[in-house]
């Protein structure tokens, strides 16, 4: 009798652990002395967890060239979130491969020294963003969730879960923690010719949106600052090559030598983004051994 109860209450252990390693669990917070920048992860058993970025991208602000506006207006919101005073979420959007990622990238670099942190979360997982804000609350250090090449689809849950971070939660905004996103798209979701059908005029010729477009608008509205980028002339995609070349160690005359096969680059590439621009200067760094 009693060897069988044993048995019954050894398999009821077993049961209990299985349920309990498919059940939700609480996220756990990483050693933050690890690194300055950490990807939020979720495994097919659903749990997430944060790991740790080992190696950030180098990039230093002064390697970014001819987008002084953008890089001023980043600049001085994240010195304002590091120091500890009212900052804004922020919206990067405008033609790819201008340097919206480098840029957050850059950001990092320069104020990881005074307590700036990074979190990347993917789109799929915004739904766990609520949990992952709840784990640095705490916390002394600043942390900027990064969401790159953000955009959404009609429906998706990621959606609604980042518009009610942003603003519109019951919970107040935690202090040490912002939003910066980058998208081709500025209200991140598809719009269609069809929308505009929903627009009415009034009298006096007021033009209103329908409800359609105004939620597609709500959540861009949300971030407090938006900071556009353009596609580069033929002068700038040259100076951003040549600021690349410099980098990577190619002498002054080697580098004005090297315009022509840039434009070809560029021409093959059917962009001047500063992309191809430092995709460009690799292969041509690399061709000399420099």
């Amino acid at each position: 009798m009693t060897q069988n109860l044993d048995r019954l209450i050894a398999r009821a252990e077993q049961l209990m652990a299985r349920i309990e390693s498919v059940l939700p669990q609480p996220l756990a917070a990483p050693d933050w002395q690890e690194a300055i920048a950490w990807r939020y992860r979720k495994r097919s058993s659903g749990h997430g967890r944060l790991e740790p970025v080992r190696h950030v991208a180098a990039m230093q602000l002064a390697d970014l060239k001819e987008i002084d506006g953008q890089k001023e207006k980043i600049q001085r919101n994240t010195e304002q979130f590091v120091r500890g005073v009212p900052a804004n979420n922020v919206l990067l959007t405008g033609a790819r491969g201008t340097g919206k990622s480098s840029l957050i990238k850059a950001c990092l670099n320069a104020y990881a020294p005074e307590g700036l942190r990074l979190i990347e979360v993917d789109k799929a997982d915004l739904t766990d963003l609520p949990d992952i804000v709840e784990v640095v609350a705490g916390r002394s250090e600043k942390f900027i969730v990064f969401c790159d090449d953000l955009s959404f689809e009609d429906g998706e849950p990621g959606y609604k879960a980042l518009k009610s971070i942003l603003d519109g939660s019951v919970a107040a905004a935690t202090p040490n923690v912002l939003i910066y996103a980058t998208s081709n798209r500025r209200h991140l979701l598809p719009e269609y010719m069809r929308e505009n059908l929903t627009y009415t005029h009034t009298d006096d010729g007021e033009v209103h949106p329908g409800e359609g477009v105004e939620e597609k608008i709500s959540l861009s509205e949300r971030f407090g600052l938006w900071v556009s980028f353009y596609p580069f002339s033929q002068d700038e995609y040259l100076a951003i090559a040549a600021q690349w070349l410099s980098s990577l160690g190619v002498n002054v005359v080697d580098i004005a030598a090297a315009r022509p096969e840039a434009l070809v680059w560029a021409l093959e590439r059917g962009s001047r983004s500063g992309r191809v621009a430092y995709q460009f200067a690799r292969d041509y760094a690399g061709r000399r051994g420099a």
